[in-house]
């Protein structure tokens, strides 16, 4: 392989943009699946502790919250 194909073929690799777009989707679903995780959590505690407060409300025993 002579040193020009070689050259040749490194530009035309990095020319390539057939899966750019799938990265570029994967790269925003890990982002929004990040984001959900940082928001969903705080607001998941609240709404279990209304939930035990409603428990305690109707009599019952409150839930302890998994580990």
């Amino acid at each position: 392989m002579t040193l020009h194909l070689l050259v040749l073929k490194t530009r035309q690799f990095f020319n390539r943009t057939e899966g750019a777009s799938a990265i570029e989707y994967a790269i925003v679903a890990a982002m929004v699946a990040t984001l959900v995780v940082l928001f969903i959590s705080p607001i998941g505690t609240e709404v279990f502790n209304i939930f035990n407060d409603v428990l305690k409300g109707l009599g019952g025993t409150a839930v302890v919250k998994p580990a």
